[in-house]
């Protein structure tokens, strides 16, 4: 039960062969079990679980159950969730009940789907390696001595761990996509604006990305028909027809035109994780495909440019915590001024106040063309070369991080070197495009290797097809760490 996939789950608790309560109970057991462990999750709640559980079961009986329903699914904590605790891995809201539900947490309930609970992150999904949490650093199942990568590190360990049979991630600049890689899981990020953004604590509103993390290709397909769908809350959810992202998943890969950019098969490659990628090329070659050599020139530009417009528009949002309305507080203060500044140094952890300063300054008076208006222009350039490059292929493939998981506080003094971590991811997100990652192998200390795929807009059925022939043809899906 512990490998099988969301469509067979579904199909025996169809057919009656095991009730949501007894699914749920059997997952929330090994969560309390493993969590002491890993660390994967900040909130369980069991009570509430199971009385949702029993709520899908009623549905199930009743012949209203829907793909999802009955199926436990694990929530980042950075979706507002009604009645649960949602800190976004900070003390600044280690306190904060939600009054309200996310749209997607929304959409999961609508759908009879089960909340296992919340998962660790990355304090305001700042950070790629689930370091930065208040709430102490997840472990990457596969070595409890690597990180699992981050800010969605808790999800991806939840569903390596086999702790939940999937779960929710957000994606800012490779949140989900980078410990997916890590961690031996798949996990989309769809195109900016397909999934809403309500209620999903801000960090780069023009970045951020909701999406799903599960073991396979299928499983995402069935999990974004749920997620995905316009959103009249969100200024920036794009309002489409809705779309089956199961559809497409049998076709042949013949014909299909793989772009790979000179640029990321670089000697900065790790040679054990350019091995594991290239051998997944070959096998979609097998497969039908055809590869060709393309060029994204602004790619080396991606880092710089992501960490001059995520921390300006991190500064603003995080504005909003101040100890007056919500969450953390100062306990002793002076008067208004000197409880803003203990709040927000009290409440905030090292890696956000970076990012919250480097933002202001590159706001500030006479930095603002130099740097924030640059970066907008740089932005516009690597959206442009994505577009020449979709010119002349159908998806663009290459490696998903350039080095397996690192160790646990291997790069904590380096901010550099850990941002560097994400520099296959970012420019996706900058331009707007989906992009996932699958496992593809194995490299140093038998930790995962990820394949990344990028799309063009809305093209995230063709994605999931490109998956999920792969994974017809390999098993690097099944595997799960040993406990």
């Amino acid at each position: 039960m512990l490998n099988a996939s969301l469509k067979q789950l579904s199909a025996m608790l169809a057919a009656r062969k095991i009730s949501s309560v007894e699914l749920t109970s059997e997952f929330l057991k090994r969560s309390w079990a493993l969590n002491p462990a890993y660390n994967a999750f900040i909130t369980l709640d069991e009570e509430t679980s199971l009385a949702q559980a029993q709520a899908a079961d009623t549905l199930i009986a009743s012949g209203r159950g829907q793909s999802l329903t009955g199926i436990p699914i694990a929530q980042k904590d950075i979706f507002c969730t009604k009645g649960w605790r949602t800190t976004c891995g900070s003390k600044m809201l280690s306190n904060f009940i939600s009054p309200y539900d996310a749209h997607v947490i929304g959409r999961f309930h609508a759908a009879g789907a089960v909340n296992i609970g919340k998962t660790n992150m990355d304090e305001f999904a700042m950070g790629s390696s689930n370091e930065t949490s208040f709430y102490g650093p997840v472990k990457n199942p596969w070595d409890t001595a690597a990180v699992p990568g981050g800010s969605s590190g808790g999800s991806a360990c939840a569903v390596a761990a086999r702790m939940a049979p999937a779960a929710t991630g957000t994606d800012t600049g490779g949140s989900i996509r980078q410990p997916a890689a890590l961690c031996g899981i798949s996990g989309l990020k769809p195109t900016y604006g397909l999934v809403s953004r309500y209620g999903m604590i801000a960090f780069a509103s023009s970045l951020d990305q909701g999406g799903p993390m599960a073991k396979s290709a299928e499983d995402l397909a069935l999990m974004l028909n749920v997620m995905a769908g316009f959103d009249a809350r969100d200024s920036t959810s794009l309002e489409r027809e809705p779309e089956d992202y199961t559809r497409d998943l049998e076709k042949p890969l013949d014909g299909l035109r793989i772009g790979l950019p000179k640029e990321y098969f670089v000697k900065e490659i790790d040679e054990d994780v350019a091995r594991a990628v290239e051998a997944a090329i070959g096998q979609y070659r097998k497969l039908g495909a055809k590869t060709m050599e393309v060029s994204l020139p602004n790619t080396k530009l991606s880092v710089p440019v992501y960490y001059v417009l995520a921390p300006a528009e991190a500064s603003s949002n995080l504005s909003r915590f101040d100890g007056v309305r919500y969450g953390y507080r100062a306990p002793d203060y002076l008067d208004l001024n000197d409880m803003y500044r203990k709040t927000r140094a009290q409440g905030f952890g090292a890696e956000v106040k970076r990012r919250i300063l480097i933002g202001t300054y590159v706001l500030s008076h006479g930095y603002y063309d130099a740097y924030y208006i640059q970066a907008q222009k740089l932005r516009r350039l690597m959206a442009q070369d994505f577009a020449e490059a979709f010119e002349q292929c159908d998806v663009i493939m290459g490696p998903t991080s350039p080095t397996v998981a690192f160790n646990l506080g291997e790069r904590s003094s380096d901010p550099v070197q850990m941002y560097l971590s994400d520099a296959y991811t970012i420019a996706v997100n900058l331009a707007g495009l989906p992009a996932m990652s699958i496992p593809v192998g194995f490299g140093h200390k038998n930790r995962p290797v990820g394949l990344h795929i990028i799309g063009n807009y809305f093209a995230e059925a063709q994605m999931l097809n490109v998956a999920h022939q792969y994974q017809l043809a390999s098993d690097w899906h099944t595997r799960m760490p040993k406990e």
